[in-house]
Protein backbone atom coordinates (compact mmCIF):
# COMPACT_ATOMS: atom_id res chain seq x y z
CA UNK A 1 0.00 0.00 0.00
CA UNK A 2 1.41 3.34 -0.72
CA UNK A 3 2.09 5.67 2.35
CA UNK A 4 1.27 9.31 1.92
CA UNK A 5 2.84 12.17 4.21
CA UNK A 6 0.72 15.29 4.79
CA UNK A 7 2.69 18.49 3.51
CA UNK A 8 1.22 20.78 6.07
CA UNK A 9 -0.10 23.16 3.47
CA UNK A 10 -3.48 23.58 3.14
CA UNK A 11 -4.48 22.70 -0.72
CA UNK A 12 -1.18 21.22 -1.74
CA UNK A 13 -2.08 17.65 -0.55
CA UNK A 14 -5.09 18.15 -3.09
CA UNK A 15 -3.13 19.18 -5.30
CA UNK A 16 -1.26 16.10 -5.60
CA UNK A 17 -4.38 14.02 -4.70
CA UNK A 18 -3.57 13.06 -0.94
CA UNK A 19 0.12 14.20 -0.48
CA UNK A 20 3.77 13.34 -1.14
CA UNK A 21 4.36 9.69 -1.53
CA UNK A 22 7.00 8.46 1.90
CA UNK A 23 10.06 8.35 1.00
CA UNK A 24 9.87 10.82 -2.29
CA UNK A 25 13.00 13.23 -2.88
CA UNK A 26 11.64 16.82 -4.15
CA UNK A 27 12.75 19.65 -5.88
CA UNK A 28 10.87 22.86 -4.54
CA UNK A 29 12.26 25.68 -6.65
CA UNK A 30 12.05 29.24 -7.50
CA UNK A 31 13.26 32.75 -7.67
CA UNK A 32 14.31 34.24 -4.78
CA UNK A 33 11.36 35.43 -2.27
CA UNK A 34 8.67 33.24 -3.95
CA UNK A 35 8.55 31.30 -0.81
CA UNK A 36 10.52 28.31 -0.53
CA UNK A 37 12.23 28.12 2.53
CA UNK A 38 8.56 28.92 4.44
CA UNK A 39 7.41 26.22 2.24
CA UNK A 40 10.36 23.98 3.67
CA UNK A 41 10.03 25.26 7.20
CA UNK A 42 5.67 24.47 6.91
CA UNK A 43 6.56 20.97 6.06
CA UNK A 44 8.91 20.58 8.78
CA UNK A 45 6.78 22.20 11.46
CA UNK A 46 3.36 21.06 10.41
CA UNK A 47 4.76 17.62 10.12
CA UNK A 48 6.35 17.64 13.86
CA UNK A 49 3.05 19.38 15.25
CA UNK A 50 0.29 17.32 13.33
CA UNK A 51 1.89 13.98 12.89
CA UNK A 52 4.88 13.78 15.47
CA UNK A 53 7.17 13.10 12.31
CA UNK A 54 10.77 14.13 13.46
CA UNK A 55 12.47 16.66 10.50
CA UNK A 56 15.81 18.34 10.20
CA UNK A 57 16.22 21.80 7.88
CA UNK A 58 19.56 22.28 6.59
CA UNK A 59 20.79 25.53 5.55
CA UNK A 60 24.23 26.87 3.52
CA UNK A 61 23.60 30.10 3.91
CA UNK A 62 21.51 31.46 6.82
CA UNK A 63 22.17 31.36 10.38
CA UNK A 64 19.76 29.34 13.22
CA UNK A 65 18.66 32.67 14.58
CA UNK A 66 17.44 33.71 11.39
CA UNK A 67 15.48 30.62 11.06
CA UNK A 68 13.98 30.66 14.07
CA UNK A 69 12.88 33.96 13.68
CA UNK A 70 11.07 33.57 10.33
CA UNK A 71 9.34 30.53 12.06
CA UNK A 72 7.82 32.25 14.51
CA UNK A 73 6.52 35.03 12.43
CA UNK A 74 3.77 31.94 11.41
CA UNK A 75 3.64 30.84 14.99
CA UNK A 76 5.80 27.65 15.28
CA UNK A 77 7.89 27.63 17.98
CA UNK A 78 10.96 25.39 16.44
CA UNK A 79 13.09 25.69 20.01
CA UNK A 80 10.52 24.20 21.50
CA UNK A 81 10.05 21.26 18.67
CA UNK A 82 13.90 21.23 19.19
CA UNK A 83 13.51 20.27 22.83
CA UNK A 84 11.07 17.74 22.35
CA UNK A 85 13.46 16.03 19.86
CA UNK A 86 11.20 17.05 16.87
CA UNK A 87 13.16 19.18 14.70
CA UNK A 88 16.98 19.91 14.13
CA UNK A 89 18.49 23.18 12.43
CA UNK A 90 21.62 22.83 11.40
CA UNK A 91 24.19 25.63 9.34
CA UNK A 92 27.01 23.23 7.06
CA UNK A 93 28.81 24.02 4.21
CA UNK A 94 27.89 22.38 1.28
CA UNK A 95 31.26 19.86 1.14
CA UNK A 96 30.85 19.51 4.94
CA UNK A 97 27.22 18.20 4.70
CA UNK A 98 28.29 15.87 1.42
CA UNK A 99 31.06 14.27 3.49
CA UNK A 100 29.25 13.74 6.33
CA UNK A 101 26.34 11.84 4.26
CA UNK A 102 28.82 9.69 2.38
CA UNK A 103 30.13 8.66 5.81
CA UNK A 104 29.11 5.56 7.27
CA UNK A 105 28.41 6.12 11.07
CA UNK A 106 28.77 10.37 10.55
CA UNK A 107 27.55 13.02 11.44
CA UNK A 108 24.20 13.01 9.06
CA UNK A 109 23.30 9.23 10.20
CA UNK A 110 24.00 9.88 14.11
CA UNK A 111 21.74 12.92 13.66
CA UNK A 112 18.79 10.78 11.50
CA UNK A 113 19.23 7.73 13.97
CA UNK A 114 18.62 9.87 16.75
CA UNK A 115 15.87 11.95 15.94
CA UNK A 116 14.23 8.74 14.05
CA UNK A 117 14.29 11.19 11.34
CA UNK A 118 11.23 10.74 8.92
CA UNK A 119 11.29 14.56 6.56
CA UNK A 120 14.36 16.79 5.53
CA UNK A 121 14.78 20.04 3.92
CA UNK A 122 17.86 21.08 2.63
CA UNK A 123 18.33 25.16 1.56
CA UNK A 124 19.52 25.01 -1.24
CA UNK A 125 21.00 22.41 -3.66
CA UNK A 126 22.08 25.40 -6.17
CA UNK A 127 25.67 25.93 -3.81
CA UNK A 128 26.52 22.32 -5.08
CA UNK A 129 26.66 23.99 -8.69
CA UNK A 130 28.63 26.96 -7.39
CA UNK A 131 31.55 24.67 -5.61
CA UNK A 132 31.77 22.38 -7.83
CA UNK A 133 32.10 21.91 -12.06
CA UNK A 134 29.11 20.23 -13.61
CA UNK A 135 29.94 16.55 -13.42
CA UNK A 136 30.64 16.50 -9.62
CA UNK A 137 27.58 18.71 -9.19
CA UNK A 138 25.53 16.20 -10.39
CA UNK A 139 26.91 12.99 -9.27
CA UNK A 140 26.79 14.99 -5.60
CA UNK A 141 22.87 15.45 -5.84
CA UNK A 142 22.65 11.93 -7.25
CA UNK A 143 24.73 10.78 -3.98
CA UNK A 144 22.07 12.53 -1.70
CA UNK A 145 19.11 11.24 -3.75
CA UNK A 146 20.19 8.08 -3.22
CA UNK A 147 21.04 8.04 0.60
CA UNK A 148 18.09 10.01 1.63
CA UNK A 149 16.05 7.42 -0.86
CA UNK A 150 17.73 4.84 0.81
CA UNK A 151 17.02 6.46 4.98
CA UNK A 152 13.32 6.34 3.77
CA UNK A 153 13.40 10.15 3.88
CA UNK A 154 10.85 12.35 2.63
CA UNK A 155 12.55 15.12 1.60
CA UNK A 156 12.13 18.58 -0.21
CA UNK A 157 15.77 19.83 -1.93
CA UNK A 158 15.28 23.65 -2.65
CA UNK A 159 16.71 25.14 -5.84
CA UNK A 160 16.65 28.66 -6.83
CA UNK A 161 15.07 28.67 -10.22
CA UNK A 162 15.64 31.82 -13.01
CA UNK A 163 13.19 31.44 -16.10
CA UNK A 164 16.13 31.89 -18.13
CA UNK A 165 16.26 27.91 -17.71
CA UNK A 166 13.31 27.41 -19.20
CA UNK A 167 15.00 26.39 -22.45
CA UNK A 168 16.59 23.30 -20.65
CA UNK A 169 16.06 20.47 -18.15
CA UNK A 170 18.47 21.38 -14.66
CA UNK A 171 20.17 17.84 -14.30
CA UNK A 172 18.88 17.93 -10.53
CA UNK A 173 14.89 17.73 -12.28
CA UNK A 174 16.08 14.82 -14.01
CA UNK A 175 17.27 12.49 -10.79
CA UNK A 176 14.75 13.51 -8.34
CA UNK A 177 10.94 12.11 -7.81
CA UNK A 178 9.20 15.28 -7.70
CA UNK A 179 9.22 18.71 -8.49
CA UNK A 180 6.97 21.87 -7.28
CA UNK A 181 7.69 25.45 -8.70
CA UNK A 182 6.97 28.12 -6.62
CA UNK A 183 6.52 31.70 -8.73
CA UNK A 184 5.58 35.73 -8.61
CA UNK A 185 3.81 36.82 -11.62
CA UNK A 186 2.39 40.21 -12.51
CA UNK A 187 -1.60 40.31 -12.36
CA UNK A 188 -4.16 42.41 -13.07
CA UNK A 189 -1.68 45.13 -13.43
CA UNK A 190 -0.60 46.69 -10.04
CA UNK A 191 -0.78 43.50 -8.32
CA UNK A 192 1.70 40.22 -8.19
CA UNK A 193 0.38 36.91 -7.82
CA UNK A 194 2.02 33.80 -6.11
CA UNK A 195 1.49 30.31 -7.57
CA UNK A 196 2.33 26.74 -7.03
CA UNK A 197 2.85 24.21 -9.69
CA UNK A 198 3.31 20.73 -9.19
CA UNK A 199 5.55 19.78 -12.80
CA UNK A 200 6.29 16.26 -11.58
CA UNK A 201 5.96 13.62 -8.90
CA UNK A 202 6.35 10.19 -9.74
CA UNK A 203 3.94 7.56 -8.53
CA UNK A 204 0.71 9.73 -7.69
CA UNK A 205 -1.77 11.72 -10.24
CA UNK A 206 -1.42 15.67 -10.16
CA UNK A 207 -3.85 18.60 -10.87
CA UNK A 208 -1.92 20.55 -13.94
CA UNK A 209 -1.65 23.58 -13.81
CA UNK A 210 -0.69 26.83 -11.44
CA UNK A 211 -2.67 27.08 -8.91
CA UNK A 212 -2.49 30.82 -6.29
CA UNK A 213 -1.31 30.53 -2.97
CA UNK A 214 -0.90 33.18 -0.11
CA UNK A 215 0.23 33.57 2.95
CA UNK A 216 -1.64 33.79 6.28
CA UNK A 217 -0.75 33.77 9.95
CA UNK A 218 -0.51 30.30 9.84
CA UNK A 219 1.73 30.05 6.77
CA UNK A 220 0.91 29.41 3.36
CA UNK A 221 -2.58 28.60 1.75
CA UNK A 222 -2.79 27.15 -1.64
CA UNK A 223 -5.80 27.78 -3.47
CA UNK A 224 -6.26 25.07 -5.91
CA UNK A 225 -7.46 26.09 -9.48
CA UNK A 226 -10.76 25.79 -10.67
CA UNK A 227 -12.20 26.48 -7.48
CA UNK A 228 -15.27 28.58 -6.33
CA UNK A 229 -18.01 29.03 -4.12
CA UNK A 230 -19.71 26.15 -3.04
CA UNK A 231 -23.33 25.93 -3.33
CA UNK A 232 -24.28 23.42 -0.09
CA UNK A 233 -28.26 23.63 -0.94
CA UNK A 234 -28.48 20.94 -4.18
CA UNK A 235 -25.19 18.78 -3.15
CA UNK A 236 -26.23 18.41 0.66
CA UNK A 237 -29.32 16.94 0.79
CA UNK A 238 -29.49 15.67 -3.15
CA UNK A 239 -29.86 12.03 -4.42
CA UNK A 240 -26.75 11.45 -6.68
CA UNK A 241 -28.08 10.52 -10.27
CA UNK A 242 -25.02 8.81 -12.39
CA UNK A 243 -24.40 9.68 -15.52
CA UNK A 244 -23.49 6.32 -16.50
CA UNK A 245 -20.08 7.43 -17.46
CA UNK A 246 -17.54 6.89 -14.68
CA UNK A 247 -15.79 9.69 -15.02
CA UNK A 248 -18.11 12.12 -15.51
CA UNK A 249 -19.42 11.12 -12.23
CA UNK A 250 -16.41 11.73 -10.83
CA UNK A 251 -16.14 15.12 -11.91
CA UNK A 252 -19.54 15.84 -11.23
CA UNK A 253 -18.93 14.27 -7.19
CA UNK A 254 -21.52 11.28 -7.62
CA UNK A 255 -23.27 12.30 -10.21
CA UNK A 256 -26.00 15.01 -11.37
CA UNK A 257 -28.26 15.59 -7.98
CA UNK A 258 -31.76 14.79 -7.89
CA UNK A 259 -33.99 17.85 -9.41
CA UNK A 260 -31.04 19.85 -10.69
CA UNK A 261 -30.76 21.74 -13.98
CA UNK A 262 -27.81 21.25 -15.98
CA UNK A 263 -26.86 22.54 -19.42
CA UNK A 264 -24.58 20.98 -22.17
CA UNK A 265 -22.59 23.55 -24.24
CA UNK A 266 -21.00 22.04 -27.41
CA UNK A 267 -19.52 23.89 -30.14
CA UNK A 268 -20.78 23.27 -33.74
CA UNK A 269 -18.35 20.04 -34.52
CA UNK A 270 -18.79 18.25 -30.97
CA UNK A 271 -21.08 14.87 -30.61
CA UNK A 272 -22.85 15.23 -27.46
CA UNK A 273 -25.41 12.34 -28.97
CA UNK A 274 -23.64 8.98 -26.71
CA UNK A 275 -22.89 11.71 -23.60
CA UNK A 276 -26.68 12.32 -23.65
CA UNK A 277 -28.13 9.28 -24.56
CA UNK A 278 -26.18 7.62 -21.24
CA UNK A 279 -28.04 9.61 -18.88
CA UNK A 280 -31.16 8.91 -20.72
CA UNK A 281 -30.76 5.31 -20.30
CA UNK A 282 -29.85 5.25 -17.16
CA UNK A 283 -32.63 6.48 -15.99
CA UNK A 284 -34.92 4.34 -17.59
CA UNK A 285 -32.82 1.48 -16.35
CA UNK A 286 -33.67 3.51 -12.55
CA UNK A 287 -37.45 2.91 -13.51
CA UNK A 288 -37.45 6.75 -13.80
CA UNK A 289 -39.60 8.39 -16.22
CA UNK A 290 -38.32 10.69 -19.37
CA UNK A 291 -39.62 13.36 -21.35
CA UNK A 292 -37.32 14.46 -24.24
CA UNK A 293 -37.48 17.50 -26.83
CA UNK A 294 -36.75 16.42 -29.27
CA UNK A 295 -34.64 17.98 -32.58
CA UNK A 296 -35.04 18.14 -36.24
CA UNK A 297 -32.97 15.77 -37.11
CA UNK A 298 -33.31 13.20 -33.97
CA UNK A 299 -36.61 10.57 -34.19
CA UNK A 300 -37.69 7.76 -31.80
CA UNK A 301 -36.26 5.13 -34.13
CA UNK A 302 -33.17 6.65 -34.02
CA UNK A 303 -33.43 6.86 -30.33
CA UNK A 304 -34.66 3.09 -30.25
CA UNK A 305 -31.32 1.94 -31.94
CA UNK A 306 -28.77 4.03 -29.72
CA UNK A 307 -31.06 2.74 -26.62
CA UNK A 308 -30.78 -0.99 -27.80
CA UNK A 309 -27.08 -0.60 -28.11
CA UNK A 310 -27.29 0.72 -24.14
CA UNK A 311 -28.97 -2.70 -23.63
CA UNK A 312 -32.52 -1.03 -23.03
CA UNK A 313 -35.61 -0.98 -24.85
CA UNK A 314 -36.97 2.13 -25.68
CA UNK A 315 -39.85 0.39 -27.66
CA UNK A 316 -40.53 -0.87 -24.17
CA UNK A 317 -40.54 2.34 -21.84
CA UNK A 318 -42.82 4.26 -24.60
CA UNK A 319 -45.64 1.25 -24.21
CA UNK A 320 -45.36 1.04 -20.57
CA UNK A 321 -46.01 4.93 -20.82
CA UNK A 322 -42.18 5.41 -18.89
CA UNK A 323 -41.56 7.88 -21.78
CA UNK A 324 -42.67 10.34 -23.27
CA UNK A 325 -41.52 12.93 -26.40
CA UNK A 326 -42.46 16.48 -27.35
CA UNK A 327 -41.87 17.04 -31.19
CA UNK A 328 -42.01 20.56 -33.35
CA UNK A 329 -41.93 18.88 -36.79
CA UNK A 330 -44.34 16.22 -38.53
CA UNK A 331 -42.44 12.77 -38.61
CA UNK A 332 -43.40 9.80 -38.54
CA UNK A 333 -44.78 8.04 -35.57
CA UNK A 334 -44.46 4.44 -34.99
CA UNK A 335 -47.95 2.48 -34.83
CA UNK A 336 -49.38 2.39 -30.97
CA UNK A 337 -47.15 5.67 -30.03
CA UNK A 338 -49.13 8.12 -30.47
CA UNK A 339 -50.10 8.92 -27.36
CA UNK A 340 -46.45 9.30 -25.91
CA UNK A 341 -45.92 12.70 -28.03
CA UNK A 342 -46.64 16.27 -28.00
CA UNK A 343 -46.88 18.08 -31.41
CA UNK A 344 -46.43 21.82 -30.65
CA UNK A 345 -45.27 22.88 -34.48
CA UNK A 346 -47.70 25.93 -35.06
CA UNK A 347 -48.91 26.67 -31.59
CA UNK A 348 -48.32 30.36 -30.62
CA UNK A 349 -46.56 31.38 -27.67
CA UNK A 350 -48.67 30.70 -24.83
CA UNK A 351 -50.30 28.25 -26.95
CA UNK A 352 -47.61 26.48 -26.59
CA UNK A 353 -47.14 26.68 -23.28
CA UNK A 354 -50.69 25.66 -22.40
CA UNK A 355 -50.38 22.94 -24.28
CA UNK A 356 -47.50 21.52 -22.34
CA UNK A 357 -48.77 22.07 -19.20
CA UNK A 358 -51.96 20.24 -20.33
CA UNK A 359 -50.47 17.15 -21.44
CA UNK A 360 -47.34 16.55 -18.85
CA UNK A 361 -49.33 17.28 -15.49
CA UNK A 362 -51.27 14.17 -15.76
CA UNK A 363 -48.37 12.12 -17.14
CA UNK A 364 -46.02 13.38 -14.19
CA UNK A 365 -48.33 13.30 -11.49
CA UNK A 366 -48.76 9.42 -12.52
CA UNK A 367 -45.66 8.90 -12.22
CA UNK A 368 -45.57 10.58 -9.15
CA UNK A 369 -48.19 8.56 -7.68
CA UNK A 370 -46.24 5.66 -8.36
CA UNK A 371 -43.24 6.59 -6.87
CA UNK A 372 -41.37 7.24 -9.85
CA UNK A 373 -38.39 9.82 -11.05
CA UNK A 374 -38.58 12.16 -13.54
CA UNK A 375 -36.00 12.98 -16.24
CA UNK A 376 -36.32 16.04 -18.57
CA UNK A 377 -34.02 16.13 -21.72
CA UNK A 378 -34.84 19.89 -23.73
CA UNK A 379 -33.30 20.67 -26.71
CA UNK A 380 -32.81 24.54 -26.46
CA UNK A 381 -31.25 24.94 -30.30
CA UNK A 382 -34.71 23.96 -31.49
CA UNK A 383 -36.37 25.66 -29.19
CA UNK A 384 -34.55 29.25 -30.15
CA UNK A 385 -34.82 28.00 -34.02
CA UNK A 386 -38.59 27.77 -33.92
CA UNK A 387 -39.82 30.12 -31.20
CA UNK A 388 -36.87 32.86 -31.01
CA UNK A 389 -34.66 33.30 -28.26
CA UNK A 390 -37.08 35.73 -25.83
CA UNK A 391 -39.33 32.75 -26.05
CA UNK A 392 -37.00 30.50 -25.17
CA UNK A 393 -35.70 32.40 -22.30
CA UNK A 394 -38.81 33.05 -20.21
CA UNK A 395 -39.45 29.38 -21.54
CA UNK A 396 -36.55 27.81 -19.97
CA UNK A 397 -36.49 30.17 -17.00
CA UNK A 398 -39.94 29.00 -15.96
CA UNK A 399 -39.07 25.29 -16.57
CA UNK A 400 -35.90 25.26 -14.75
CA UNK A 401 -37.84 26.54 -11.82
CA UNK A 402 -41.15 24.21 -11.95
CA UNK A 403 -38.88 21.39 -12.53
CA UNK A 404 -36.49 22.02 -9.35
CA UNK A 405 -39.75 22.83 -7.27
CA UNK A 406 -41.22 19.41 -8.71
CA UNK A 407 -38.06 17.15 -8.09
CA UNK A 408 -37.62 16.80 -12.14
CA UNK A 409 -33.68 16.71 -13.44
CA UNK A 410 -33.08 18.46 -16.50
CA UNK A 411 -30.47 18.47 -19.26
CA UNK A 412 -30.68 20.85 -21.71
CA UNK A 413 -27.93 21.61 -24.58
CA UNK A 414 -27.11 24.20 -26.68
CA UNK A 415 -24.46 26.23 -28.50
CA UNK A 416 -23.49 28.91 -26.57
CA UNK A 417 -21.78 30.16 -29.29
CA UNK A 418 -24.68 29.93 -31.46
CA UNK A 419 -26.62 31.84 -29.34
CA UNK A 420 -24.32 34.60 -28.28
CA UNK A 421 -23.05 36.14 -24.97
CA UNK A 422 -26.35 37.18 -23.91
CA UNK A 423 -28.18 34.53 -24.20
CA UNK A 424 -26.02 31.98 -23.04
CA UNK A 425 -25.46 33.91 -19.54
CA UNK A 426 -29.04 33.88 -18.89
CA UNK A 427 -29.37 30.06 -20.00
CA UNK A 428 -25.83 29.63 -17.44
CA UNK A 429 -27.21 31.44 -14.71
CA UNK A 430 -30.43 29.75 -15.25
CA UNK A 431 -28.70 26.30 -14.71
CA UNK A 432 -27.45 24.44 -11.48
CA UNK A 433 -23.99 23.13 -13.82
CA UNK A 434 -23.07 23.42 -17.08
CA UNK A 435 -20.66 20.49 -18.88
CA UNK A 436 -19.02 21.94 -21.98
CA UNK A 437 -17.78 20.18 -24.68
CA UNK A 438 -16.26 21.09 -27.87
CA UNK A 439 -13.75 19.73 -30.69
CA UNK A 440 -10.51 21.35 -30.64
CA UNK A 441 -7.95 19.94 -33.61
CA UNK A 442 -8.42 15.76 -33.44
CA UNK A 443 -9.60 15.31 -30.10
CA UNK A 444 -13.06 16.30 -28.46
CA UNK A 445 -12.55 17.62 -24.71
CA UNK A 446 -15.25 18.07 -21.69
CA UNK A 447 -15.39 20.12 -18.84
CA UNK A 448 -17.39 21.01 -16.32
CA UNK A 449 -17.27 24.78 -15.50
CA UNK A 450 -19.84 25.22 -13.46
CA UNK A 451 -21.58 22.56 -10.72
CA UNK A 452 -23.69 22.51 -7.84
CA UNK A 453 -20.60 21.70 -5.53
CA UNK A 454 -19.22 24.59 -6.78
CA UNK A 455 -16.12 22.98 -8.23
CA UNK A 456 -15.21 23.55 -11.89
CA UNK A 457 -12.71 20.99 -13.65
CA UNK A 458 -9.67 20.24 -15.28
CA UNK A 459 -10.38 19.35 -19.15
CA UNK A 460 -10.92 15.60 -20.24
CA UNK A 461 -10.36 14.29 -23.36
CA UNK A 462 -13.38 11.93 -25.08
CA UNK A 463 -12.10 8.70 -26.02
CA UNK A 464 -14.57 6.01 -27.52
CA UNK A 465 -14.45 2.98 -26.80
CA UNK A 466 -16.39 -0.37 -27.89
CA UNK A 467 -17.99 -1.33 -24.49
CA UNK A 468 -20.79 0.72 -23.44
CA UNK A 469 -21.27 3.67 -22.70
CA UNK A 470 -18.75 4.05 -25.34
CA UNK A 471 -17.12 7.24 -24.45
CA UNK A 472 -15.09 7.46 -21.91
CA UNK A 473 -13.12 10.44 -20.05
CA UNK A 474 -9.30 10.46 -19.88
Amino acid sequence: MIERVDSGIRGLDTIMYGGFLRGAVTILEGEPGTGKTTVGLQFLAEGAIRSGEAGIFITFEQLPEQIYADAASFGWDLRALETRNLIRIVSMEPDVLFEQMRQPGGLFERLTNQLNCRRIVIDSISLFRVSADPEQARASVYTIRNILRKLNLTSLLIREYSGYESQYAPFENNVCDGIIRLSLQPHMEKYRKRTIEVLKMRGTRIMEGEHHFTFTREGIHVIPALSMAEEKMISATADMLTTGIEGLDELLGGGLPRGSVFMIDTNSKANHRYLVMSMFVERLKAGDHTVSLMTSSSTIQGMTEISNLFGVSLEDAIRSKQSFFIEHYRKPVPEGFETSILNVGGLEGEEYEAAFEEWFRPIFLHGKEKGKGWFFYFDVNTVVSERGKAFVLRFYADIAVKCRMAGITVVAHANFTELGAETSSFLERSSDGVIRTWVDGKYQYLQVTKSPTGRMSAPRIIENVDARPFIRLV
